[in-house]
Formats: C-alpha cells, sequence, structure tokens
C-alpha cells in the first residue's frame, strides 16, 4: 500500500468535499482517502499494482477540478502560489467593487429621482459583475449539476441570475423595478468573503508554514578535501558537513568531530540546548549554538526530521476527526433543502400572498444567498488545522483529526515502564556473590555476554564492564531469551544470565539469595542471577531512576480524572516500588512483550485506552490501544507507531496532549453550534418571517454580506486556539 498527498484547485465550497470522496471511493484500488477543503489537499492511500497516481488525479480532473500531486515544493514557492491566488481573489474583489458601488449608489439614493437612463446604466455596470467575475460561480453550479449534486456556487448562481434576469425583463417590458444593483452587491460581497476565508484559511497553515521557512538554504561541505558551500539540495548522504557556531544544521545526521550545545526546540520545544558529542545525532534545521563540529550526514531531503515532521502535520490535516461526519452528512442535504425552500417562498408570497413579483424574487433570493454550508465544512478542519499547528509547535505531533478527537475521551492511560517512566539509562548499583566467585569475575562473565545483546539493561552491565577495564571472554551460542535473559558459552562452558523465570526453568537452587533479591527489587531495582545452570555464581542488580517529571505527570492526568497503570516485564516488587515512586494506581508485572496487547484489550473493556511507550518493543500494544502515544524525540520508529508522538519525551506532554484534545473540541463544538444556529435563525428572516409583524424584509444584498462573514466568524473562533493555553 501507498500514500499520497494531492493538491486541490477549485474547491468552492464543503459539498466539493463530498463529490471528490465520491469518485475517489469509486476507483478500484483506492483504499482510503480524505480530502480537506480548508487545506485545499486529499490524503489517498492507494494500492499501486491496481491504480496509478496519474489514474487518481484524472479521476478527479473528470469532475472538473484541477488536482495535482503535492511535491513539497518548499516554503517559498508554496508562499509564492499562495500570495498570487490570494492576489487574484483580491482584484476581483477590486474589479467588481469598482462596477458595483457605482450601481448601489444609483439603486439606493436615485431610486425615486432617477437619472437619464439610469436603469441602462444600471444593467451596463451589472452585466461584468454577473458574468466575469461571477463566472466562477456558473461554472461550479455546472460541475456540481454534472456530477448530479448542488453546492454554494449553486445557491450564489441562482441567486443573482435570478435578481438579474428578472431585472433585464423589467427593464425591457417595463414590468417594475428592477434588481441590478442587488445581483452585482451580491456577488462583490460573496467575493470579497471568499477572499478575507482565503486570507483567514492561510492564518489556520501558519504552523506548517513557519516549518518550512525554517529550513537551512545552504551547507558547508567538504568534497575532494576542500570546504566548498553548496545548496541544501545538493547535500547527499555520506556528505561531511561543517557547522559553525549560530549557524543551522543543514541535514540530519552524526558527530563525527567536535562536540557543541544545539538548540533543538523548534522539534522538541523545549528552550534548553541539548549537549552533543562524537557519536550523537542532529537533527537537521537545529540550531548549533557552541562549537564547531563536523558531521557526516545521514538522511537528506525528504528523509530528514523537519521534512517528516512537515509531510506528518500535512497528512494528520487531511484526516477527518469523526464529527467532520456529522457535518458531511447535514452538508449533503443542505443544498437541495435550501433551493426547495426557497422555491416554496417564492410561491407563497407571489401566489398565496400576491405581495408581487418583485418582493417574491427578492425574498427568494434572499434565502439562497444567506444559506451557508461553507461555515458548517469549516468548522471542524480550521479547528484540527490550528489544533495540530499548536502542538507541532509544543513538541506534540498529533497524527489526525481522529486521534485529536478520542483523546480527550480516554479513561485509562497505560504506561511502559522503561523508558517512558523511567529515564531508560539504568546503571549497576550492586554485585552480590557468596565468595564462590569474584565479584570481578560476574562482571566479566555477564559483561562479555551482555556485549551481545541490544536490551538497556544489557547495555548498562556493558558501560559497569568498561568502566572496571575488563578483559572480554570469547561468547559463542549466544540466543536471548524473551522475557527472561539469555544464554551463551564461554569455552566449553554454558552459562544462563537472567531472572527467576529463567532460573526455575533450568531448575537452578537460587534460594541462598532469596533475602538479597527481596531488599533489591524492594527498593525499585532490577536484579539478574548469573549461573551455569547448577550453581549460582552472583546476583547484579540494576537501577532504572524515574524521570524527574513522572510523578508530576501522573498527578496531572489524576486531577484530570484518568486512571493510570503501568505494564513491565519486571517482578511483581520491583513493579510494585516503581508504581509507588511514580504515583500510577495500578501495575501490570511480569508481563512478556508480546502480551502486553491482551492487557490494553482488558482495560479496553472498561473504556478508551491510551498506551504511552518508546514505540519499539511497545508497538503491538501501541497499535492495540485506542490512541497510540509514542515517546522518543523524533525516533523512526516512534514516529511511524504512535497516533501521537511525544518529541521532548516528556510524560506530561500526555496530560497536555489531553487537554489539546479537550480544547480544540471545544471549539469545534461551538463552530458547528453557531454555523447551524446562523442557518436556522438566517433562513426564516430571509424568507421573510419577521415581514407580517415588522413590515421588514431581509435585502439580498444583507444576506449576502452575512452569508459571507458567517465562514469568516467559524475561521476567526478556531484561530483563538492559538491564544489558548494547554
Amino acid at each position: 500500500m501507498k500514500k499520497t498527498l494531492i493538491k486541490l484547485g477549485g474547491m468552492h465550497c464543503s459539498s466539493c468535499v463530498t463529490i471528490i470522496n465520491r469518485v475517489l471511493s469509486k476507483q478500484e484500488g483506492i483504499i482510503n482517502s480524505s480530502v480537506n477543503f480548508s487545506t485545499e489537499k486529499a490524503s489517498v492511500e492507494y494500492d499501486p499494482s491496481v491504480i496509478s497516481e496519474a489514474k487518481i488525479i484524472r479521476a478527479i480532473n473528470s469532475k472538473g477540478y484541477k488536482a495535482s500531486l503535492d511535491q513539497g515544493e518548499g516554503a517559498a514557492k508554496e508562499k509564492l502560489i499562495k500570495k498570487k491566488e490570494l492576489m487574484k481573489q483580491r482584484n476581483k474583489v477590486l474589479i467588481s467593487l469598482v462596477f458595483a458601488f457605482p450601481s448601489f449608489v444609483l439603486g439606493m439614493f436615485f431610486m425615486k429621482n432617477p437619472i437619464a437612463y439610469q436603469d441602462y446604466i444600471m444593467w451596463a455596470l451589472a452585466t461584468p459583475v454577473q458574468f466575469y467575475i461571477g463566472w466562477s460561480f456558473y461554472t461550479g453550479a455546472w460541475a456540481a449539476l454534472k456530477n448530479k449534486t448542488s453546492n454554494m456556487d449553486t445557491l450564489v448562481a441562482m441567486g443573482t441570475s435570478a435578481a438579474y434576469f428578472y431585472s433585464v425583463y423589467a427593464v425591457l417590458f417595463n414590468a417594475g423595478h428592477q434588481y441590478f444593483e442587488a445581483s452585482a452587491v451580491l456577488i462583490t460581497l460573496v467575493v470579497f468573503g471568499k477572499y478575507l476565508e482565503a486570507v483567514a484559511k492561510g492564518k489556520t497553515s501558519e504552523a506548517i508554514s513557519k516549518l518550512m521557512e525554517i529550513g537551512a538554504k545552504t551547507a558547508l561541505v567538504i568534497r575532494d578535501g576542500k570546504e566548498i558551500k553548496i545548496s541544501i539540495d545538493d547535500v547527499v548522504k555520506g556528505d561531511v558537513i561543517i557547522v559553525k557556531p549560530g549557524e543551522k544544521i543543514p541535514v540530519d545526521g552524526v558527530i563525527i568531530e567536535g562536540n557543541s550545545a544545539i538548540d533543538e526546540s523548534m522539534v522538541t520545544g523545549e528552550s534548553i540546548p541539548s549537549d552533543k558529542k562524537v557519536g550523537d545525532d542532529v537533527i537537521g534545521s537545529t540550531i548549533n549554538r557552541q562549537g564547531s563540529f563536523k558531521f557526516e550526514a545521514t538522511k537528506v531531503g525528504a528523509e530528514t526530521t523537519l521534512s517528516r515532521i512537515i509531510k506528518l502535520i500535512e497528512e494528520a490535516q487531511t484526516k477527518k476527526a469523526p464529527i467532520q461526519r456529522f457535518a458531511d452528512i447535514v452538508s449533503s442535504y443542505f443544498v437541495p433543502a435550501v433551493i426547495l425552500i426557497s422555491i416554496m417562498t417564492f410561491f407563497f408570497w407571489s401566489l398565496l400572498i400576491g405581495e408581487g413579483i418583485g418582493f417574491a424574487i427578492l425574498a427568494s433570493v434572499a434565502v439562497l444567498v444567506i444559506a451557508c454550508p461553507c461555515a458548517l465544512g469549516l468548522a471542524t478542519p480550521t479547528a484540527i488545522m490550528v489544533g495540530t499547528g499548536k502542538g507541532a509547535k509544543n513538541g506534540i505531533l498529533i497524527k489526525g483529526g481522529d486521534s485529536l478527537e478520542m483523546a480527550h475521551r480516554l479513561r485509562y492511560v497505560l504506561f511502559d515502564k522503561t523508558g517512558t517512566i523511567t529515564k531508560g539509562k539504568p546503571e549497576v548499583t550492586e554485585i552480590i556473590t557468596l565468595g564462590k566467585i569474584s565479584k570481578g569475575k560476574v562482571l566479566e562473565i555477564a559483561g562479555s555476554i551482555e556485549k551481545n545483546s541490544e536490551h538497556p539493561l544489557a547495555e548498562a552491565i556493558v558501560e559497569e564492564a568498561k568502566k572496571k577495564r575488563i578483559i572480554w571472554n570469547k561468547v559463542s551460542k549466544f540466543k536471548a531469551l524473551v522475557g527472561r535473559g539469555v544464554e551463551a558459552s564461554i569455552g566449553k562452558k554454558q552459562y544462563y544470565f537472567g531472572n527467576v523465570k529463567l532460573m526455575n526453568e533450568k531448575r537452578v537452587d537460587y534460594r541462598a539469595y532469596v533475602d538479597d533479591m527481596t531488599a533489591l527489587e524492594s527498593q525499585g531495582k532490577t536484579v539478574m542471577i548469573l549461573s551455569d545452570g547448577k550453581i549460582v555464581y552472583g546476583l547484579i542488580a540494576v537501577a532504572d531512576e524515574i524521570k524527574e517529571d513522572s510523578a508530576y505527570a501522573i498527578n496531572l492526568l489524576h486531577k484530570m480524572g484518568i486512571k493510570t497503570y503501568m505494564i513491565t516485564g519486571d517482578n511483581t516488587r520491583t513493579a510494585s516500588a516503581i508504581a509507588k515512586k511514580s504515583g500510577v494506581k495500578g501495575f501490570f508485572a511480569e508481563v512478556l512483550p508480546e502480551d502486553k496487547a491482551n492487557y490494553v484489550k482488558k482495560l479496553q473493556k472498561s473504556g478508551k485506552v491510551a498506551m504511552v511507550g518508546d514505540g519499539i518493543n511497545d508497538a503491538p500494544a501501541l497499535a492495540q490501544a485506542n490512541i497510540g502515544i509514542a515517546m522518543g524525540s523524533g525516533t523512526d520508529v516512534a514516529m511511524e507507531t504512535g497516533d501521537i508522538v511525544l518529541m521532548r519525551n516528556s510524560l506530561v506532554d500526555v496530560a497536555r496532549a489531553i487537554k489539546l484534545s479537550k480544547i480544540t473540541m471545544t471549539k469545534i463544538k461551538q463552530n458547528m453550534f453557531w454555523a447551524l444556529a446562523y442557518n436556522a435563525l438566517g433562513i426564516p428572516i430571509a424568507a421573510g418571517a419577521l415581514y407580517p409583524f415588522t413590515g421588514w424584509l431581509l435585502s439580498p444584498m444583507i444576506a449576502g454580506g452575512a452569508m459571507a462573514m458567517s465562514s469568516v466568524s467559524v475561521i476567526t473562533n478556531s484561530l483563538l486556539l492559538k491564544k489558548k493555553r494547554f
């Protein structure tokens, strides 16, 4: 399966989303698609053996849209394209205003004392607005009709055409008052509203724009023994790059010479610079604060952390929150319902009440133009865009509207222990023997064996052996025993190094060490036993301290009414000690990595569950949970595995992500309420509901202005999310 991002041109309102999704769903080979009206992009998951990107684009274009692959052109080009589009929209507003304003003045202030040929002058002024500026409404309405549906363009085209052509009839046959100024001003107000909407929508995607802009433009590389400055696009894997103080690191890589303190706030949201030395990873576009160093480029172009974050956010903003389905259903029935109400309004006033054709046309046109499905269509995606952008700015990457919506409904948070609640950098604290063998020999054997392992506890033992300058033994037949330990041979002798489970399995008598083990484990230390399968040589205790903010973060979750659990492969005594220190309400001990997902399933029977882990051995549990939250400062596995990625590696951000979900969902509900309330109140007023009591009929021009501003108000409300603290 493959994913692609497609740019969409020619989208006019939320009904276009329905049309494009419908055509994509009919294409064989497309597994899933999500169209976002705010970003004007579609995320498509497809089977490349069945359908190509070119065929997907042709299918969309066949419905009257302008689709193209999103090539990630870069900040400068994206900005230029957006600027040109805005300029084009602004120019349309200005041209329309040049014709509409004098028409409005003549129609409003010279109604009783008209000037010579006034009706014909107004006809001449209204015509270019109707058929040049308003042509996009006709093409949009026609495209919708061909797709057997209707949209915002349908309403505007029908409403303004009714006013315009009735006015032509009135002038040619002297059949009463004409309404040229109504159609001209109406189109002007709608295009002005579209312009304001485009400006506001641009502000909702500022997070991506800013990320695009911060990338380095050049790199100082060493080629053929010479230092040369090249474009960032020309950097290749394996290039050795020099970075001086104050410069941006061009691409991702590994330091091979020198050391420095690097400001990684653009990725992690953490303001304190991170110390780096030889062998440490560096992230492209972060800032070198102190010292010069050389590093080898390991990821370039679209592979860099920054590029992947930008892509992740873009994909997240195209994914719909489940609540958006409600808006989509309403929108699909909305326009036909409005057209029906408009027709009923016309016949009610003209035939039943007898107010005259002109009056009936004004009322029916007002109904058509005051209705605004756009506001409803923008309610969810604009809030999602601002919410995911705000999260990214603070080191919290949320992979989609579905994850953002689910987070506020969580009842349980299940934490992995090592590297999540604890620092993940264990250290050897004690080596205990009963005198049959020295502590140094126990460390020598254990260190030689564990040198072949990648487990964090193994690393601690190897590091301790290095400190003591242990000479490594030659090891053969090494085998990792998942959830129990390791076995290996040194010379002709077989050794086993692991937990009680392994000793019981090998029927090794360790009773002489039980008191020591109990004391160490009650302190939260992990104890491993070294044996040759017959006797125990000694114990090695390893402690992995909890992170400074773990207890605080877990307490925050409790205050939010969320129950917390810890899951670990450690025994019950060690797990109990860590649980007590961190403050989690419950724990599951002696759990094998492959069984973690089963514990998630058990909790899911009582409510929504988030699993928090490092994204490596926790992958099955992260996938099983309603929300998988991956720790890991931008690691590849974390980015791929979690629904939410915490770039700062801080548990406090678990609570912050849930709070961000809550405030974003509040904004979405506010947006939907106002969009629905606006239409529920506006349509009856436009139809003349107040006329029998007040003698007041809503002008189509005022209706058009109100319609334009409803979308802008929804976007503005979403933008207020930027001011919220979480």
